[in-house]
């Protein structure tokens, strides 16, 4: 794999189950990639290109995942931050409708509603546009050395991974590292806890699964968390502790 949308191959549509909401609900990897495809579109309606950001709530919900997914087949980079996306002027910001009345945007950034209606009529209904959205793939041209996951807040003095640019390759090559190290299979069941704004969660508990056809198992709550069990269905061996300080980003 050369660039995260190619999690996303038409060839590795199938019946085996990619991801388990926080709510025990299953999605194959043929409903995840045909849902991500639409997000793709969706995002490419309200403006987003290579190149453009999009902000994106960090909780740990299908909507966010499919969004991160269909920006990065676009060639968008993601910032999981919708506050300093909405002060950066970024092209799509996508919240949930609880946060959505309290959100300002300024002219030029389209904001997006997951979980249920807005109240404004202005924000786009998320679910209404990716539910009836073509689930065709849409074109993009999107090189390894491209942004992927962009810095939270432009200027910080920071440089943990979280609060810098990290591209295509790097995300791909940590994954990778990760599901060698940590023997991940088709067959086994990565739980992914505490949300994406920790890129090194997301290469760990979300791409390096999907790049082998694990499954990823969504947990609620505010703890960082991600382990691998070798079963699918949970069973097997206890389960096994990613060391994040260790998912190198380069």
């Amino acid at each position: 794999m050369d660039v995260v949308g190619d999690l996303l191959a038409r060839d590795r549509r199938s019946r085996d189950i990619a991801l388990v909401t926080v709510d025990g609900r299953e999605r194959t990897y043929r409903d995840l990639i045909t849902n991500a495809y639409k997000a793709a579109n969706v995002l490419r309606y309200l403006g987003a290109r290579e190149g453009s950001v999009v902000a994106v709530d960090p909780a740990p919900e299908l909507h966010t995942v499919l969004a991160f997914l269909g920006a990065a087949r676009l060639g968008a980079p993601v910032r999981f931050d919708p506050d300093a996306g909405v002060d950066a002027g970024d092209r799509v910001v996508l919240v949930s409708v609880d946060d959505e009345p309290t959100i300002e945007p300024a002219p030029g950034t389209n904001l997006v509603a997951f979980g249920g209606p807005p109240e404004r009529p202005e924000t786009t209904h998320w679910e209404q546009e990716l539910w009836s959205e073509n689930p065709a793939t849409p074109p993009s041209e999107v090189a390894p050395e491209d942004a992927v996951i962009c810095a939270r807040r432009r200027g910080s003095s920071d440089r943990a991974p979280s609060d810098r640019d990290v591209s295509h390759r790097a995300i791909l090559d940590a994954a990778a590292a990760v599901a060698d190290r940590y023997d991940m299979t088709a067959a086994s069941r990565v739980t992914f806890g505490g949300g994406l704004s920790n890129t090194r969660a997301v290469a760990a508990g979300l791409v390096a699964p999907l790049s082998v056809g694990a499954t990823v198992a969504l947990a609620e709550g505010s703890t960082l968390t991600v382990e691998v069990t070798e079963h699918a269905d949970g069973t097997g061996a206890t389960p096994r502790s990613v060391a994040l300080d260790s998912v190198a980003l380069r």
